[in-house]
């Protein structure tokens, strides 16, 4: 058992390694062959990289390299000995990439292409680096450290750092490349979310209603998807019910409320965002 033990963590670190390097490459080539011929900026750490090489005509990886380093070893001890060297890896490798294809020249000349497919490779790279327990921008790191010091949700914290430098950016390059700067870190983000959570975002709903025992039978029957009670009692009504769980995907949701509609049209849904499954069985079952 052991042994078998042994080797799924050799390949999960081969996986990992091998995924990392991917995503790495992919966003050194949004950087050097799409957005910054174009004056175009990404967020965080990088889009600070981007100005400074901009302004001292040095190599971008230089200054990827050197920004994220600090914020790396100061959050060492807040994110983890695996996410930090997984990190540090992904921005190495970012980094070397980046000056291979310095003198490379860029794809297009064309601002709205340079912005949809730069976008679209570099929320695709960082979806990758994420999806596999790394990361390539230290701008993470600083708003975990500043949301403890803070008291503020880390969100937010990355928000208001990029809005402050897209604003240096419009001052800097002009507004024309801040706004195109916006529509980028928009598309990526977007990508991004596609890759780290998958094409079949989860959902899961809470149903209360009088029907359960049909509506359990039916989204089992209907969707094939597996369903758990939950005692509770009304507020009001004081009496004892039973309210239906189950996990589906994003493109079963609107099924799922036509099947409890048609049996309850009075029945009370509740659809929430899950952020990942684990456990259990989310296999789809036969539906006959």
């Amino acid at each position: 058992m052991a042994k078998n033990h042994r080797k799924l963590s050799v390949v999960e670190f081969i996986k990992r390694f091998v995924f990392i390097t991917i995503g790495a490459v992919l966003m050194a080539t949004a950087l050097e062959l799409f957005l910054v011929p174009n004056t175009v900026l990404d967020g965080g750490i990088t889009g600070i990289s981007i100005m400074v090489a901009k302004l001292t005509s040095l190599p971008l990886g230089l200054f990827i390299f050197v920004f994220n380093i600090p914020f790396l070893l100061i959050g060492y001890k807040q994110i983890g000995k695996t996410f930090a060297i997984s990190t540090l890896y992904g921005i190495s490798a970012m980094s070397v990439t980046t000056l291979l294809l310095h003198h490379a020249e860029p794809f297009t000349s064309e601002k709205v292409l340079a912005v949809l497919f730069g976008g679209l490779i570099l929320g695709f790279g960082v979806g990758l680096v994420i999806r596999y327990g790394g990361s390539l921008d230290g701008t993470e790191i600083v708003a975990i450290l500043l949301s403890k010091r803070f008291r503020m949700p880390v969100g937010q914290i990355i928000m208001m750092i990029n809005v402050v430098i897209f604003i240096l950016a419009g001052f800097i390059f002009g507004w024309d490349s801040a706004m195109y700067s916006i529509f980028t870190f928009y598309i990526a983000s977007k990508v991004m979310d596609v890759v780290v959570e998958g094409l079949e975002e989860s959902k899961s709903a809470t149903i209360i209603s009088g029907e359960y025992e049909e509506i359990s039978e039916a989204i089992m029957s209907r969707l094939g998807r597996s369903t758990t009670y939950i005692y509770a009692k009304g507020g009001y009504s004081k009496e004892d019910t039973q309210m239906i769980y189950c996990v589906v995907t994003r493109l079963e949701v609107a099924k799922l409320k036509s099947i409890v509609q048609e049996i309850d049209p009075k029945a009370f849904i509740s659809i929430q965002h899950v952020s990942d499954v684990l456990g259990g069985n989310m296999e789809k079952k036969n539906i006959h």
